[in-house]
């Protein structure tokens, strides 16, 4: 079997109608896909007015908002007689789930019932949300829905070793297969650095610039970072806070640390070159799978601290290319921020180590491994299948 011959139905929770670095992995996953020959068709809540345009075929399913005062995310509900009615018009010889709510365990079903075989991928870190949101007692039930999830497909792909040694002390015995994250190296690299943009937002050329990336919602640890800024200050560690990226909690992170810099939203190369300029990259978030963000920084020349959490163990090398820090260790992120605002030969080495630590992180060689992986599993599934008794 070669690509060319796969019919692939991949299952998101969300594809293109809010953007986050979950689905901007499906979406060059598809484009890959569909380069090798592979016919995809995606399915997944929609909105009339999406983050940004869809590769692929794209078909909308139901949904409804999500509960918990995130509303600009859908819960995605059950395959329903239209969605099925295509499913059964586009024939897939293969299921790949990507979030563990109503719709992907509904296709999940589907698949078990056409003798399809299923391949899961872990994007998110469900339970850990919660303990932002006051409902931290429900995480144990929130693992049971995941281990039941990651457990009832044939090979599981998770963007870290870390997570999957997370899912094995779950108890998912599931095959799992390392499906890590690319780079656009054309995008994020120290060339993309400009002094004339942050002088533009006031920072001048000899400030250390700490620099935050990604969406301003509380998940992301912000609480944490607001928290390690003011240990900052309080050393009279000279630096400037440079947020890049929007969100609801935008204003209560702008109240928590007053003389940041806020860039906004930007994406495309101007992303590249607001990364570039940074000097340092904070992301104390235990929420992350994979770190995008950090490998991005890396790719950029930018030194990085982090929690020591799934987004940047396996990842960083601890010294080299960045320090780690146990998740709420105030004074440990404090001290690691103020080695490399005041070290610039530490700063400047753990920059250079990190582009060359990122130079192997590419789209085309990490997508491959889906595609492989597709093969062996319905290969194995075909192994498996009793041979038919001849009269």
């Amino acid at each position: 079997m070669q690509a060319t011959d796969l019919r692939v139905a991949l299952f998101s929770g969300n594809y293109n109608y809010t953007r986050d670095g979950a689905n901007q992995t499906l979406n060059l996953l598809v484009g890959y896909l569909l380069k090798q020959g592979a016919a995809v068709r995606v399915y997944s809540p929609v909105s009339r007015k999406p983050a940004f345009p869809p590769v692929g075929d794209l078909v909308g399913t139901r949904s409804v908002k999500m509960p918990g005062g995130r509303a600009e995310y859908k819960l995605g509900l059950a395959i329903d007689a239209r969605v099925r009615a295509d499913l059964d018009a586009f024939a897939p010889n293969l299921v790949h789930v990507s979030a563990p709510d109503f719709l992907n365990h509904s296709a999940v079903r589907y698949a078990r019932e056409k003798g399809i075989p299923v391949v899961a991928s872990y994007h998110t870190r469900f339970e850990t949300y919660v303990q932002y949101y006051g409902i931290g007692f429900v995480a144990p039930l929130i693992v049971k829905v995941q281990r039941k999830f990651y457990q009832s497909v044939d090979e599981v792909l998770a963007p870290s070793q870390m997570m999957g040694e997370i899912l094995r002390e779950w108890g998912v015995t599931t095959p799992v297969t390392r499906w890590s994250r690319g780079v656009n190296h054309d995008r994020f690299n120290p060339s993309r650095r400009s002094l004339e943009w942050r002088r533009s937002l006031g920072i001048g050329d000899d400030e250390i610039a700490v620099g935050f990336l990604g969406r301003l919602v509380k998940e992301k640890g912000l609480d944490v970072f607001a928290k390690a800024m003011h240990a900052l200050d309080a050393r009279g560690v000279p630096h400037r806070t440079l947020v890049v990226g929007e969100g609801p909690a935008r204003d209560w992170f702008a109240k928590e640390i007053p003389d940041a810099v806020f860039a906004g939203f930007v994406t495309g190369n101007d992303l590249g070159r607001a990364v570039a300029s940074m000097d340092v990259f904070f992301n104390p978030s235990v929420t992350e799978t994979f770190g995008n963000v950090t490998l991005e920084a890396m790719a950029a020349g930018v030194p990085v601290v982090a929690a020591r959490a799934s987004g940047a163990v396996g990842l960083l090398e601890e010294g080299v290319t960045g320090l780690i820090v146990p998740p709420t260790d105030i004074e440990g992120y404090a001290n690691a921020l103020q080695r490399f605002c005041e070290d610039e030969t530490f700063r400047l080495g753990a920059g250079r180590a990190g582009v060359a630590e990122a130079a192997g992180y590419k789209w085309e060689r990490i997508n491959q491994v889906v595609l492989d992986t597709y093969l062996r599993v319905i290969e194995r599934t075909r192994a498996a299948e009793p041979v038919p008794a001849h009269c």
